[in-house]
């Protein structure tokens, strides 16, 4: 069976309780914040990475202190998915944009990315994390679209279980 980690960034807490969710949700797993435990990500055969998008377009400072040094990683052997939290209404233009700069350094690790999502039922201008037609990853709004929150985590969670 797989080893998985659940890693997020949280400033408001609200990446953190959809990390604890998703944990719920998926026997075994471990939640960390990603701040202090940058050399965890090591332990795990599947990395659950979540991120906020703040103001335009940056990634939360958690992540932000650490970004730099994930492409040095080798995770080559490892399936990686993200999630994220973002405002599609105030920030129409960089919706999920932190999840894109994690993906950015990621691709460099060799890792493969599981758990894209559709784009289908939301309302934004642009968003970096959009490849293909496709988030990649789970892109949550509890601003504007909460209510839809535990139905997206459910589906994607099973999605990525496949995907392992």
């Amino acid at each position: 069976m797989a080893k998985i980690g659940i890693f997020f960034g949280s400033t408001t807490g609200v990446t953190e309780d959809i990390a604890h969710k998703i944990a719920e949700k998926i026997d075994g797993s471990e939640v960390f914040n990603i701040d202090g435990n940058e050399d965890k990500l090591e332990d795990f055969d599947v990395l659950l990475l979540g991120a906020s998008t703040w103001g335009f377009g940056d990634l939360q400072d958690d992540w932000a202190a650490v970004v730099d040094d994930l492409a040095s990683k080798d995770f080559s052997s490892k399936k990686v998915a993200y999630f994220g939290s973002g405002d599609q209404g105030t920030f129409s233009d960089t919706f999920m944009d932190g999840i894109a700069i994690l993906d950015e350094e990621i691709q460099k690790t060799g890792a493969t990315i599981i758990g894209k999502t559709s784009t289908e039922g939301y309302e934004f201008n642009e968003s970096r994390a959009v490849k293909n037609g496709e988030f990649l990853g789970l892109a949550l709004d509890e601003v504007n679209q909460s209510e839809l929150t535990d139905e997206r985590i459910d589906a994607w969670v099973e999605q990525i279980k496949k995907e392992f």
